[in-house]
């Protein structure tokens, strides 16, 4: 099997991320954007400030801050995430949903690369 380049990987990202909302859409759910992209500038300082690592696939186009809403409600909790987290974790193997990590990003969605996740 021949090696993903890096943009394959974004263009599957994007079929992935569109999977999840055409899901939560289906479960009542809606969502606006949160996060993207962000500059390697951003992410360092995200990172000296404890807000996140430096080396962040949001940089990579791997990664998407979404914020789910129900009934109008902005949702935050793990709990509220888990159904979407799980069906996301459930797409590919290199899948990774920031409600696993060991600070809780709930928002965070993304695909692994180069051991981060």
């Amino acid at each position: 099997m021949a090696v993903e380049t890096l943009r394959q990987k974004q263009s599957r990202f994007v079929r992935y991320v569109a999977r999840l909302i055409g899901f939560a859409t289906d479960s009542g759910y809606e969502f606006t954007f949160g996060e993207c992209w962000r500059t390697p500038e951003q992410a360092q300082w995200n990172a000296d400030h404890g807000l996140g690592i430096a080396n962040s696939l949001h940089i990579s186009r791997l990664a998407i801050d979404l914020n789910l809403f129900k009934d109008g409600i902005m949702l935050t909790s793990v709990d509220a995430f888990a159904p979407l987290g799980i069906y996301w974790k459930n797409l590919a193997t290199d899948c990774s949903w920031g409600g696993d990590f060991s600070k809780p990003d709930v928002y965070h969605f993304s695909i692994q690369h180069n051991g981060v996740r």
